[in-house]
């Protein structure tokens, strides 16, 4: 299997090492009806021993494995949910941000699109990476 379309790496830059364990779900943005839309799951994962979540897939179907599903939309609106709160608590920390929403649309839905996210128990910064 390669790598999922959406991938993220979570550093903690107040300890300078990888925020392993951290929770991440994909949404993927969608209209229900004129004025009605929402945020619905499309995958989730949580990061590995070096902050990286690499196979972010939705779940597979009776009629489709996990890699046909993943087929990002062009002009569609995803965000990436990182519960940062689970991950201080568990290094024995507090935190401000409870979770880290991004936000991002799909220009091109062939090229793979890398959410970095550096976290501190009192701030966040991200880029759009590679």
């Amino acid at each position: 299997m390669s790598k999922s379309p959406i991938t993220c790496h979570v550093l903690d830059s107040s300890l300078g090492k990888p925020a392993a364990g951290v929770q991440v779900t994909v949404q993927e943005y969608h209209t229900i009806a004129e004025s009605t839309s929402m945020f619905e799951p499309f995958a989730e994962g949580k990061t590995d021993s070096d902050g990286r979540c690499m196979q972010l897939w939705p779940k597979a179907t009776a009629e489709h494995n996990a890699e046909q599903r993943a087929k990002l939309k062009a002009g569609a609106l995803y965000k990436v949910v990182f519960k940062t709160k689970e991950y201080f608590e568990s290094t024995g920390r507090k935190c401000f941000y409870p979770w880290v929403e991004i936000t991002f649309e799909v220009s091109n839905p062939d090229e793979h699109h890398h959410i970095p996210l550096l976290i501190s128990p009192y701030s966040f910064t991200t880029y759009r990476g590679s």
